[in-house]
């Protein structure tokens, strides 16, 4: 998490300041200005349930008042009782910690692939209109899709490949496989997308299989 020190857990009822949990602790919930906005806390949250309103628009409407909000206020000390239950469970759960790194991971991985594709013009995105920048970010994501799609194909045939070669490979660490390389493939040249060429998954290329030495 970040700025995790700086980050202060909110009780129900007010601690003592000679209390050794002080320092992580900051002001006590407003229990009763909930309860008083709890009718409209259920009805924006129906709202943004059913569609009727996105969760960023009414965001900018309540940051928008010139004054706090009595709303807004109430949404703020609901979310101080997520945090900090969030917060107790990230510090106690080193299973949630991994699960949140392994995210981050992958995460990062995407974004390091989509810049090695996204060379050209050394990396921005110079076009002007709104509708240009949709279709190149667009056709960015399509030729992700495309590298992710090929990688996940072959990655299943080395696995049948070394299956039949009588290696044991436990199911667990499959999931730890990738598909967002991209050192084998020539990101260079023209990207041509011809609908009419069919590709079938019986005529892939051959995998290049090295021999292990150690054996």
């Amino acid at each position: 998490m970040r700025d995790l020190p700086d980050k202060k857990l909110y009780t129900f009822e007010p601690t003592p300041s000679d209390s050794i949990l002080a320092p992580l602790l900051g002001d006590k919930i407003n229990v009763k200005l909930i309860q008083e906005s709890w009718d409209d806390i259920l009805r924006l949250a129906s709202s943004i349930r059913t569609g009727t309103v996105t969760a960023s628009l009414m965001l900018r409407k309540l940051a928008s008042y010139p004054r706090q909000n009595h709303l807004a206020v109430a949404l703020r000390e609901l979310g101080r009782i997520e945090r900090t239950l969030f917060t107790l469970e990230w510090l106690q759960s080193p299973e949630l910690r991994r699960r949140a790194t392994a995210g981050l991971n992958k995460g990062e991985a995407k974004h390091t692939l989509k810049r090695a594709v996204f060379f050209n013009r050394l990396g921005e995105v110079r076009d002007r209109s709104y509708e240009d920048q949709f279709y190149r970010a667009s056709g960015l994501n399509l030729v992700i899709a495309a590298i992710v799609l090929w990688n996940t194909v072959y990655l299943e045939k080395a696995v049948d490949y070394l299956k039949q070669q009588g290696m044991g490979i436990p199911e667990e660490y499959l999931q730890h496989l990738s598909p967002l390389g991209w050192e084998h493939i020539n990101l260079t040249g023209d990207y041509v997308w011809n609908l009419k060429q069919a590709t079938s998954f019986d005529k892939l290329r051959p995998l290049r299989v090295k021999e292990n030495k150690y054996r």
